[in-house]
């Protein structure tokens, strides 16, 4: 009897005690989930802040690369075709009424010319309007400058083109990393052939481009994630869960094959 009353009693004081510290578990588990809450939200507004700063910062990055371009296609072409109708004109000789008629005609086709290409020039004053049309049409604006420089044999399949589909935040940074790639290859590959792909898949958005350059050891290069602009390349594709494939050798030219989950 007494064993019995004993295990009443012990077990009355384990439901006491339990019912006491139950309370307090509560609380403690509430105020735990809540600052996990809290900090959970504040990564995310860090992470999205980051990503804003991010963002603004690779929109003056592709704006200066198109006013550098914008600057070398005025002085490279639009001021060629403008020296030219000088030129033209002032060979014009009045009291050859047939020549100077043709010669003026020339003139003016070489003025109109001239303004078709600084009106397309002006669409590019702003990084938004490079991808407004869709990350395709922008790639191929790059593929075109570099083809103008007329120092490289290019090789190109941007199906890009053909896809309606648009992400504006990540077809700048995709824009970005284009021109950053291009940047190395003419600033440190010593190439004269580069073959620039593009295309979706699988709910991805693949761009790869390949020169053969002077290569380099890749190893160090990975193991820094520096040198050649390629830190900013990492930091981008790692800021929209992307994958980058880099292959090199010293003497067998370089590529990089880039993977994004889009859009």
């Amino acid at each position: 009897m007494q064993n019995e009353t004993t295990k009443i009693a012990v077990l009355v004081a384990i439901s006491t005690l339990v019912f006491l510290l139950m309370p307090v578990f509560l609380i403690l588990y509430i105020r735990s989930y809540n600052r996990h809450k809290k900090n959970h939200f504040l990564e995310k507004q860090n992470m999205r802040q980051r990503f804003e700063s991010e963002i603004l910062q690779t929109r003056i990055e592709v704006q200066d690369q198109t006013m550098q371009s914008i600057a070398t296609e005025l002085h490279d072409n639009v001021g060629q075709l403008l020296s030219l109708t000088t030129l033209t004109l002032n060979s014009v000789n009045l009291n050859d009424a047939a020549k100077a008629k043709k010669k003026i005609e020339n003139s003016l086709s070489l003025v109109n010319k001239s303004i078709k290409e600084l009106r397309e020039l002006a669409k590019l004053l702003h990084g938004e309007q490079l991808v407004e049309n869709g990350i395709g049409h922008a790639i191929d604006q790059e593929i075109n400058w570099l083809g103008k420089a007329g120092t490289y044999e290019l090789q190109t399949n941007n199906k890009l083109l053909e896809s309606e589909i648009v992400s504006p935040d990540k077809d700048l940074i995709i824009l970005r990393l284009l021109q950053e790639i291009i940047n190395n290859i003419i600033k440190h590959a010593h190439a004269t052939h580069i073959e620039i792909d593009s295309y979706l898949e699988n709910n991805a958005l693949y761009l790869k481009v390949s020169e053969n350059g002077i290569g380099f050891n890749t190893e160090e290069v990975k193991a820094k994630k520096s040198g050649m602009g390629l830190n900013s390349i990492y930091k981008r594709i790692e800021m929209i869960n992307g994958k980058l494939a880099l292959n090199s050798e010293p003497g067998k030219g370089t590529s990089i094959a880039i993977e994004i989950p889009y859009p």
